[in-house]
Parts: C-alpha cells; structure tokens; sequence
C-alpha cells in the first residue's frame, strides 16, 4: 500500500484551507485518510502553517511519501525529511 502526505481541501468556495493528511494513495483527495497531522491556511497575509512534528517525522519514517506541495510545507515548517 503507498501511504502519501497531501492536503485534504476544506473551507467554503473561493476561502480555502487545507489539512495535512496522512492517505492511501488510492483514495480521492477529499476521501478516506489515516490520520491528520496538520493544517495550512494561505487566507492570512502570512499564512498559516500548523504541523506535529512527532506524527510527520514518524509517518516520514515509515516511508510515507510527501506530495511536492506537502513536501515545500514541511520544509518551511522546520521538519527534515
């Protein structure tokens, strides 16, 4: 099974945030996850980047790969991969 990091898009329309989740590569963007280890909001001026570091460098570990998105996140938010 390939486990990847991406964003679940939630908000209402044209206000978007996103979460960070933990997913079967399999299921639709919006669908079934794992576990959530975050969140993002680009509305604020600077935005919003919330992430568990201990659950991300776990799911990291375990072999989860990170979309390209995700992946710029993690970086900005201090989390090596």
């Amino acid at each position: 099974m390939a486990v990847k990091i991406r964003l679940k898009r939630m908000g209402q329309k044209k206000s978007p945030f996103y979460r960070i989740v933990v997913a079967d590569s399999r299921s639709p963007r919006d669908g079934r996850f794992i576990e959530e280890i975050g969140y993002y909001d680009p509305n604020p001026d600077p935005s919003v980047i919330k992430i568990k570091e201990d659950l991300a460098k776990k799911w990291l570990s375990c072999g989860a790969q990170p979309t390209d998105t995700v992946s710029k996140l993690l970086k900005i938010a201090g989390v090596t991969q």
